[in-house]
């Protein structure tokens, strides 16, 4: 069964080296090494492969999911704020939009674009 093996977030870029430059320099990814079809980033639990592809930032949803501690979460957001990180907003069916962070309850979330459009969201965790 599927189940039973890990599955990791495979982002589509144009560039590759656009994309390290991106990921290491403003996200502050550290590369594990290249791989056949692009380069390996890893987090605490997992990881995700960048590779290029005629098709990279088609992907009009949130393709990867941060899930950052509630303590945590406005000191990362202010982080990627300071590395130049423009967080949109969109129609949401509720919450409230807080300075560019959706807040729903207890939930908070940021959505960001790397530099192909590819959507990433930073939130407390489910």
């Amino acid at each position: 069964m599927l189940s039973d093996f890990d599955a990791i977030p495979v982002l589509a870029v144009t560039d590759l080296q656009r994309a390290r430059d991106w990921y290491e320099g403003t996200l502050g990814f550290t590369s594990q090494g290249d791989a056949v079809e692009g380069v390996m980033y890893s987090t605490r639990t997992g990881g995700f492969l960048v590779y290029p592809s005629g098709f990279a930032g088609t992907n009009q949803a949130t393709a990867i999911s941060f899930q950052v501690p509630a303590d945590r979460f406005d000191a990362e957001v202010a982080d990627l704020r300071d590395r130049g990180v423009e967080l949109q907003t969109f129609d949401v069916p509720e919450g409230t939009w807080q300075d560019g962070v959706l807040v729903s309850g207890d939930m908070k979330a940021a959505w960001f674009a790397d530099p192909d459009g590819n959507i990433l969201n930073v939130e407390t965790g489910m």
